[in-house]
């Protein structure tokens, strides 16, 4: 059995984090998710297509969502 103590953990410095609701949240995760809201309504808005929409916005919020977490 694994034992996990979250007070020895340590950050890092680099990566920008923005504080919601006690929680450090680095931005790229915060980009990804803005990222795919907006392209889902704009699929949506353009293909008339609920499941295209959201296929697309998940495919652009998991590719910034990687391409933030590389970077670090």
């Amino acid at each position: 059995m694994a034992v996990v103590n979250p007070t020895d953990t340590e950050r890092s410095p680099s990566v920008a984090t923005v504080d919601i609701a006690g929680t450090a949240w680095p931005v790229y995760k915060l980009e990804a998710l803005f990222a795919g809201v907006v392209v889902c309504l704009m699929l949506a808005l353009i293909t008339g297509s609920i499941q295209l929409a959201v296929l697309g916005a998940s495919t652009v919020a998991a590719l910034r969502w990687l391409l933030g977490m590389t970077r670090r």
